[in-house]
């Protein structure tokens, strides 16, 4: 959904939130928050600059990490306490904010949470009217407790009186898409008068890119025809659950999805199942991954686990479902051919086919220093190691188990991947990534965190090959 408000519970107790009565929705109202937030980061680093003066260079640089950390944090809260599109731009922005911002306000931000507390059903009642009328809210038995609440919206379980089918009512908040524009200048504003984006960095670029995904996380249309696609393409695979969208309690406001049960990623049930079916979810995460961006093009950007739950039944194999296609993406077949060097590259070689692959995307230039190039290479040749064979020199033997498994639970990978790609940034040939490319890299890595999160082990390398359209012979 538009934020994390799924289409299921967690089937596990959560301590309730006390509601909010009213939304600050007006942009006047907003933006005068934003901007008092900005004037008074303005003034605090004005005096952390004079404070620096008389400070040496370890203090300087431990009074900045402090400092950045302490106006990020307070960033934060005032999203926090907004709602609506400009928190979900914050957590859009973190996105982008590992290539210019700094680390101490990277963290902040991308701890960011769409598990905030709901607003009370006084404002979500005038939604449902407004958008089913009241005959079609007697048809349903709503539950006035949400079961999610998010940054858009947040949902309600209910049933259809007339044969009991279960459903979840993902609910827009009133006002939030028509705020997207006020809300995106206003945070462009702010990051500029806080100081934590570098002076003279244009972020036109990203905040293009804020504001396009932020209204396509407010169309519920566009949600639903994703939801059924996904259904329709996964409905052969019984590793997979997809909800039914119901049109007939369907707006551009409110999304009626069946009710589909299952545990959290990380529940203690999930992790007592044995090796075997932990990897056999392991391998169902990674192969829906690379049927999506290879096959059809089509890839569900967001791993945020809430979107994902683990259903388990007596006598059945686990399975996933899936949950949340506003942030679906279509990759053109150009840059997916072009993706497609690069990783046969990164797996095989030679790093020509990297360069190539990472030109025809927009990713390098050839007229790029050598060691440019080559530091682009090795962080690719790093992402690859859980496809790698125990015999590959790359390989992290210490990480494979008896039978080449890659242990992802004990893998540090994402941090080395994610340090090597910050020292890269610092160069001067570097620019903000395609963002094709923001979006992909970061469903990749949260299915590698769902690996780790199971304890999968996974021999990775056939996968790979498989989706490359390439024939393995070394693979095991």
């Amino acid at each position: 959904m538009a934020g994390k408000a799924s289409s299921m519970g967690s089937d596990e107790d959560k301590p309730r939130r006390a509601s909010m009565d009213r939304l600050t929705t007006r942009p006047a109202a907003r933006n005068w928050a934003m901007t008092r937030l900005g004037m008074g980061t303005g003034a605090r680093f004005a005096a952390h600059s004079v404070s620096n003066l008389f400070r040496d260079k370890a203090g300087r640089e431990d009074a900045s990490r402090a400092f950045y950390r302490a106006e990020a944090e307070t960033l934060a809260d005032a999203l926090g306490n907004l709602k609506g599109s400009v928190m979900k731009a914050g957590q859009m922005l973190s996105l982008y904010a590992q290539y210019f911002l700094p680390p101490e306000a990277v963290d902040v931000l991308a701890g960011l949470q769409d598990d905030t507390a709901p607003v009370s059903w006084s404002v979500i009642e005038p939604v449902l009217e407004h958008g089913l009328g009241r005959a079609r809210m007697a048809e349903l038995e709503i539950d006035r407790e949400p079961l999610a609440a998010a940054s858009l919206g947040q949902a309600h379980r209910a049933r259809i009186k007339a044969d009991g089918t279960e459903l979840v009512l993902k609910i827009q908040y009133p006002g939030v898409g028509d705020a997207i524009e006020s809300d995106v200048r206003t945070l462009k504003r702010v990051i500029s008068m806080t100081r934590l984006a570098p002076k003279g960095l244009d972020l036109e670029p990203v905040f293009n890119e804020v504001r396009e995904m932020l209204h396509r996380e407010v169309d519920y249309a566009s949600e639903a025809r994703y939801t059924k696609e996904y259904r329709r393409r996964l409905s052969g695979d019984e590793r997979y659950v997809v909800p039914e969208v119901f049109d007939d309690y369907s707006t551009d406001m409110i999304l009626a999805l069946s009710y589909e049960h299952g545990l959290p990623v990380k529940h203690k049930d999930v992790a007592a199942l044995d090796q075997t079916a932990r990897d056999g979810l392991g391998y169902a995460f990674m192969e829906l991954f690379l049927r999506e961006f290879f096959s059809w093009g089509m890839v569900q950007t967001d791993p945020h686990f809430g979107n994902y739950r683990i259903r388990l039944e007596e006598g059945e194999s686990p399975r996933i479902v899936l949950l949340d296609f506003g942030a679906t993406r279509i990759f053109g077949r150009g840059f997916i051919d072009g993706y497609r060097k690069i990783l046969s590259g990164g797996i095989f070689g030679p790093r020509s086919d990297i360069f190539e692959g990472a030109e025809a995307i927009g990713l390098m230039e050839s007229k790029h220093p050598q060691q440019v190039l080559d530091a682009f290479a090795e962080l690719i040749e790093l992402v690859m190691e859980p496809f790698r064979n125990a015999d590959d020199p790359l390989a992290r033997t210490e990480l494979l188990n008896a039978e080449g498994g890659y242990r992802f639970a004990d893998s540090d990978l994402l941090p080395r991947a994610a340090q090597k790609a910050a020292r890269n940034s610092l160069s001067r040939w570097f620019r903000v990534p395609p963002r094709e490319i923001v979006f992909l890299h970061r469903r990749l890595a949260g299915t590698f965190m769902a690996c780790g999160a199971l304890g999968a082990e996974l021999k990775g390398r056939r996968m790979l090959m498989d989706a490359l359209g390439f024939k393995d012979p070394e693979a095991a």
